[in-house]
């Protein structure tokens, strides 16, 4: 099988057709993506702009309205300087050495530069991984400002069935800001994880036989580690037990509400994909698939305080407490905090800290919706890594961000 470059060499990654993967030709065996590799590369360079293909989706439309336009003045970035990135001098070098399938930077509503690798194009769908965390925080967001949504109430006053299970006495506000505390271990690459059981009963890896039926019985298991409300606890359960809340607070499925609440008011290009389970769960925490433009009109909402003109994700208040961030001393030993000490987790957004401090979304494997109001620059990055988590890998794109951003300031 043709394997997938390191990083940092100079031949460029490994494409879906040199795999032997493209659209509507039988691949080889030995190069046959499944359920139980596809997240890794370089199956993955594939997998990640057709998902749908390997796991049951529900389409999320973006409804009947009018496309939120986004004008285009190219600018020449791709030789932009970057500051401190270790695989590379310049942008274009950069996207080459980090797998990149879609790049854009947006400045006012208008598109300076946009790329795209691997056979993807301005209609591909691409898995958000956990950028899809952001989209339910700011879905919940309309519902605690309508009033239908309490964050101070008990998640066992929506969902009565958790009410013994790690979630039952947690607060709307502490699934919000990952401050549940829980035996979970995130571990991506763990086999017995929680989170590779909850990527098997998802659909997403291949079942065992002790596996919970549903993703809703999984979540019922779940137990719960220490004080809530105290630390951070990053956990990617915790995402999908909001949008079970948000379920019960609506009466429908999320794949439903995400369209009605959120996609379906951005101005958005293009149908989206969530994947569900066998009981039509939705993986509220990783499942959403979306274009790169679509992903850029809401990164320009947020960054302009929920809307522009009669587009809109949420209210001002909302995209304020995203913008803000919480309480950086509930990250205290995190590797995050070692590298933005001011920085925070609100609304299942990170916030770097600071006056007018970048914030941003974050999914394994290179997901980016990087928001930097103190340049007025959103920028989103689609990427199909080798591996889910690198934290040298991670800094570099931070630099990246921030120095293309510099740039444009």
């Amino acid at each position: 099988m043709a394997s997938a470059p390191e990083r940092g060499s100079s031949a460029p990654p490994a494409t879906a057709a040199e795999l032997g993967l493209m659209q509507g030709s039988p691949p080889d065996p030995s190069r046959l993506v499944t359920v139980a590799g596809w997240q890794e590369g370089p199956w993955n360079r594939w997998a990640f702009q057709h998902v749908s293909e390997l796991v049951p989706c529900a389409v999320v439309p973006r409804g009947p309205g009018h496309v939120f336009p986004l004008l285009s003045e190219p600018e020449e970035l791709g030789s932009t300087p970057l500051d401190g990135v270790r695989c590379a001098d310049t942008l274009d070098d950069f996207l080459l050495e980090s797998y990149t399938d879609g790049f854009l930077v947006l400045r006012g509503g208008t598109i300076l530069y946009e790329r795209y690798e691997n056979g993807m194009g301005p209609a591909s769908r691409h898995v958000l991984m956990s950028v899809s965390k952001s989209l339910c925080g700011v879905l919940a967001g309309g519902f605690v400002e309508s009033g239908a949504l309490d964050p101070d109430a008990t998640v066992a006053t929506y969902v009565p069935e958790l009410w013994d299970s790690a979630y039952g006495d947690a607060t709307i506000s502490q699934l919000l800001d990952m401050t549940v505390s829980l035996e979970f271990n995130e571990d991506y690459a763990d086999p017995d994880s929680e989170v590779q059981a909850q990527d098997r009963v998802a659909g997403w890896r291949p079942r065992r036989l002790e596996d919970p039926e549903t993703s809703y019985d999984f979540l019922r298991s779940l137990r719960r580690k220490d004080e809530h409300g105290r630390a951070f606890q990053y956990c990617s359960a915790t995402t999908d037990v909001l949008a079970w809340v948000l379920e019960r607070v609506t009466g429908r499925r999320y794949p439903e509400v995400l369209a009605d609440q959120l996609w379906s008011r951005i101005g958005a290009e293009h149908d989206a994909f969530v994947t569900v389970d066998r009981a039509g769960f939705a993986f509220a925490n990783g499942g959403v698939c979306a274009s790169l433009r679509d992903l850029a009109r809401l990164g320009h909402l947020m960054l302009r305080g929920g809307s522009a003109e009669a587009h809109r994700v949420c209210s001002p208040q909302w995209a304020e407490r995203v913008r803000t961030g919480s309480d950086p001393g509930l990250m205290a030993g995190s590797d995050f905090a070692r590298a933005y000490p001011e920085g925070s987790y609100r609304c299942q957004w990170w916030n770097t800290g600071g006056e007018a401090s970048a914030f941003y979304a974050v999914g394994i494997f290179g997901q980016f919706i990087w928001v930097d109001p103190g340049a007025d620059v959103v920028i989103v990055k689609l990427s199909s890594l080798p591996k889910a988590l690198d934290p040298v890998v991670t800094r570099d794109h931070h630099r990246a961000f921030r120095s293309v951003a510099a740039a444009l300031a």
